[in-house]
């Protein structure tokens, strides 16, 4: 076993996990190679990994004030409603939704802020004839927590320079951060027109042809799969919503029935691991054919975003579930464009993160909240996107329906 020393390499599995109010926040990203002797890295971690091996982990604490964008009130500006310049995909004036994020290069006319940048601004809403954006990092002024777990050591070589990584910048960019809702309010995310789509046809005659295939990468599925197998207690009773031949269940994992929903008869007849296969347009109809209290476990993977109705569906997954079950919603960043709702494609992809959280809190019956992000693996040799150089992210966010002795 390779020993960490200064002139080692790594392969790290980095978590910063932070809270926001009642929600907790978890993101992981993979990092390789990290450079002992060269990278930054928090006050402490390399100094708690010197000497050990694989299978090493190490944490730090990251308090607000010694973040690398500590909270700056400077930077929360205020600018004439001419000064924010944004357009929408149909090519019209873009109007700024209270606590979405938007990048900065919209913002003209602002000190140190440039056209090009795409570093986000959240709108905080208006200030008599003004716009109140604030410029800050969405994790300035939080309270940080780092793991490093190391995944491997490489056997040392000669150092000669090279790029210097600030591993706890390169994991805070990006988005962590931007799922949180501001202090004191909530993100205008759930305008009516932001749940239409481009092809309004019925969903049942899109699915019509089976489609046997995988959506996501082998790396983004195995993470989905471990993800749902450390939520769900054995035995349980499953309801995979708007499924397909594949739940992303580990096969060692018993169940004690898993119910598939969907549109395409052939698909759910395919999933090896359902007991009963219902077919059910929830966009149609967005009561669920169930008895309250029904299932221990609500999963949706890689499906949301084709909701027009995502708050009674919500509401629909907290009834089914007993008290202490799990609802785990899950994606990543690829998704069928004609079918998806358009505020999909608007937001940021930790705002879909953010998004997911709000629809779990607002059906009020949920505790726990947590969402998850991954981040910086590598794209698997066996998938076709070879020209991409990372696995598809996942995003998750789960929680357990409460009433537990009541």
């Amino acid at each position: 076993m390779n020993t960490i020393d200064r002139t080692s390499r790594l392969a790290v599995e980095y978590t910063l996990s932070w809270s926001s109010g009642t929600m907790t926040h978890l993101e992981r990203y993979f990092a390789e190679p990290v450079s002992v002797w060269r990278d930054v890295l928090p006050d402490g971690l390399s100094a708690a990994l010197l000497g050990q091996g694989e299978g090493a982990r190490a944490e730090v604490a990251v308090p607000a004030d010694r973040f690398h964008a500590p909270r700056d009130e400077r930077r929360v500006v205020r600018v004439r409603p001419a000064q924010f310049q944004g357009r929408d995909r149909a090519g019209r004036p873009l109007l700024p939704r209270v606590g979405r994020y938007y990048p900065q290069g919209l913002l003209h006319g602002v000190g140190g802020v440039y056209s090009q940048s795409t570093s986000p601004c959240r709108f905080l809403g208006p200030e008599g004839d003004n716009l109140v954006f604030d410029l800050n990092h969405p994790l300035a002024g939080r309270d940080l927590h780092l793991r490093a777990e190391v995944l491997r050591v490489h056997p040392p070589h000669k150092e000669r320079g090279g790029r210097c990584e600030d591993w706890l910048d390169q994991i805070s960019a990006g988005g962590p951060g931007m799922q949180a809702p501001p202090a004191d309010g909530d993100v205008d995310v759930l305008h009516p027109a932001g749940f239409r789509r481009d092809d309004d046809r019925p969903d049942h005659l899109v699915s019509e042809q089976p489609r046997l295939v995988q959506h996501l990468d082998s790396t983004c599925r195995a993470e989905i799969e471990h993800q749902y197998g450390r939520l769900i207690a054995p035995g349980a009773e499953v309801l995979d919503l708007m499924g397909s031949w594949t739940s992303h269940l580990p096969q060692e994992l018993p169940l004690g029935g898993l119910t598939v929903l969907g549109l395409n008869n052939e698909e759910l007849r395919a999933n090896p691991r359902a007991t009963a296969a219902v077919i059910h347009d929830l966009n149609r109809e967005p009561v669920l054919p169930f008895a309250d209290g029904s299932f221990d476990a609500v999963l949706c993977t890689a499906s949301m975003e084709y909701l027009l109705d995502p708050r009674q569906a919500a509401r629909e997954i907290g009834r089914v579930l007993r008290p202490g079950g799990v609802a785990a919603l899950s994606f990543s960043n690829r998704w069928f464009p004609p079918k998806a709702v358009r505020l999909w494609a608007d937001l940021h992809e930790f705002e879909r993160l953010g998004l997911a959280a709000a629809l779990l809190a607002g059906a009020g019956c949920f505790d726990g909240i947590t969402t998850l992000s991954r981040r910086g693996a590598p794209r698997p040799p066996d998938d076709p996107h070879w020209q991409l150089p990372f696995s598809d992210p996942l995003y998750l966010v789960w929680a357990r329906k409460n009433g537990i002795g009541q």
